[in-house]
């Protein structure tokens, strides 16, 4: 049986980090559950993206998980699927994806480890922080994939760069504390990303693992602290999914 891109995914982050203990694909939801989750969230989230969203709650010691992908999302990777090549008419596409699992994956991880806390804006910026920088990871693997030398060049990292943090518009948001929390987290990962980069395969996974482990404000202080930051660019009983 073939695997969804979906689960390949969620497996590679788990190798990387630690097992989530559910199958983060059993969390996703259709529109309707995904509108109502969207009312109970509050009044922010009316300007988050309608093509993918992450609904994350509490109650009773567990976490609810939510996961939900426009059709016109899921069409366009199944027309054009990141498996076969990525480039101008996939790439954004994929990026939503990746980033919702992330997303799913890394609150799953805290909750387990003991964090409850999960409606505060350090743990929200946390959340958009780590998928940032794991989906910049991420991408690297699908672009090395399709070099025949398995190396990733300059012009490629660049063109990444430019999907993951220009292309992004924070200023857009109206919302004080979503545009504010983009702002720094997209300065903050493009930063975090361009130091990975120097780094060699072993190195880099010791100090990805040792990032996450850190809170929001650890994850600041240890990007913060870089060198040559100036020349960078800008156990699953307790887990239930929303659907």
């Amino acid at each position: 049986m073939n695997e969804t891109l979906f689960s390949q995914v969620q497996k590679l982050f788990e190798r990387t980090y630690a097992q989530v203990g559910i199958n983060l694909e059993d969390c996703l939801i259709d529109r309707r559950r995904c509108a109502q989750l969207s009312i109970l969230a509050g009044k922010s989230a009316r300007e988050l993206s309608e093509l993918a969203r992450t609904f994350l709650r509490t109650a009773d010691d567990q976490l609810y998980v939510g996961i939900y992908y426009s059709r016109w999302l899921i069409e366009q990777l199944e027309r054009h699927d990141p498996r076969a090549g990525i480039g101008d008419h996939n790439i954004r596409s994929l990026i939503m994806f990746v980033e919702e699992i992330n997303h799913a994956l890394h609150a799953a991880l805290q909750f387990k480890n003991g964090t409850r806390e999960i409606s505060s804006e350090d743990f929200a910026r946390s959340l958009e922080l780590q998928s940032q920088v794991d989906t910049y990871l991420v991408l690297l693997l699908f672009v090395a994939f399709f070099r025949k030398t398995q190396r990733v060049s300059r012009t490629d990292r660049r063109w990444l760069r430019f999907h993951l943090f220009a292309r992004q518009c924070p200023e857009a948001f109206h919302d004080r504390n979503l545009r504010a929390r983009y702002l720094e987290t997209c300065e903050l990962a493009s930063s975090y990303t361009s130091y990975l980069d120097t780094l060699n395969g072993m190195r880099r996974l010791d100090e990805i693992r040792r990032f996450r482990s850190l809170d929001y404000l650890g994850k600041k202080e240890r990007i913060l602290a870089l060198p040559d930051r100036s020349n960078s660019s800008r156990g699953g009983a307790n887990l239930v999914c929303e659907n």
